[in-house]
């Protein structure tokens, strides 16, 4: 399947670089080169013998070795058999997950540390609750 550049840009983006099935990393410059660190292609979430379509929506970019094996499972199955729930998220998505993990996490923060140690726990908690929200991973769920 040919696919033109900016095309391949997004796809590769979508995943913030990271094959969608087992989460590895990937090289963009060893696009469709067997043999070398980090090569992938582009893969049907969606089999194409299932159904599946040349949509960008349904294209993924997936590591040779995960996308070759895949064969006509669905990607959910894959990503189960390798131990993951979902797709690994691009930059931006990443972005907005971490702000809303710090948006909670000062809120629980600030709410246990008022209980806890009462208006210097206050803040405190608050300051902790963000940090800890911000910091954690969001493709780790």
């Amino acid at each position: 399947m040919r696919v033109d550049d900016e095309s391949r840009n997004w796809i590769y983006d979508r995943t913030n670089g990271r094959c969608h099935l087992c989460g590895k990393k990937l090289s963009f410059q060893n696009y469709a080169s067997p043999g070398e660190k980090g090569v992938w292609e582009i893969e049907h979430s969606r089999p194409r013998a299932r159904g599946g379509t040349n949509y960008l929506r349904n294209l993924f970019p997936a590591c040779i070795s995960c996308n070759r094996s895949k064969g006509t499972t669905t990607s959910r199955t894959v990503r189960g058999w390798k131990g993951r729930k979902r797709a690994p998220l691009s930059r931006e998505k990443k972005a907005e997950v971490r702000k809303a993990n710090a948006v909670v996490g000062g809120t629980v923060g600030t709410i246990l540390g008022a209980l806890i140690a009462g208006p210097a726990g206050f803040v405190l908690g608050g300051v902790i609750g963000v940090a800890i929200g911000h910091g954690r991973d969001p493709d780790s769920a």
